[in-house]
């Protein structure tokens, strides 16, 4: 049976772009989340990651689904799964890297070989939608 890992993520599109983000010491670029701490709800946990990642606020009653997107997992062993449920939102703030973020960028369909896979899947999906470049 396979591993699986259950992320969030905040799906921000700006000017034909997604905001990603980088860890410390990490090479792959994925979409700003996380994990649900014990007894949160998604949107509970969203709005916590994205305020301990990036220091603003999302609007939770801007709050909406997606989709949700699995690949292998980076770095993990094969057969892993990470299955990520990405949410738009509205934020106030400014976005700064906090926590373990290194770098954020803008970034679309050209960018595949910086993204994590299941990044990649998302991308092509906004791609075929005409959300990004």
């Amino acid at each position: 049976m396979a591993n699986h890992i259950d992320k969030l993520a905040w799906l921000h599109i700006k000017d034909g772009k997604v905001l990603c983000v980088r860890s410390h010491g990490k090479q792959m670029y994925y979409v700003p989340g996380g994990k649900r701490e014990a007894g949160e709800t998604d949107q509970q946990a969203l709005l916590r990651e994205i305020e301990e990642e990036l220091q603003v606020k999302l609007l939770p009653e801007s709050v909406r689904a997606y989709g949700q997107f699995s690949a292998q997992a980076d770095g993990k062993p094969v057969g892993t799964l990470v299955k990520v449920s990405a949410y738009q939102a509205d934020f106030s703030g400014e976005l700064t890297c906090a926590a373990e973020i290194a770098e954020m960028a803008w970034l679309d369909s050209s960018d595949l070989a910086k993204c994590s896979v299941v990044v990649q899947l998302l991308f092509a999906d906004l791609h075929a939608k005409g959300l990004i470049n």
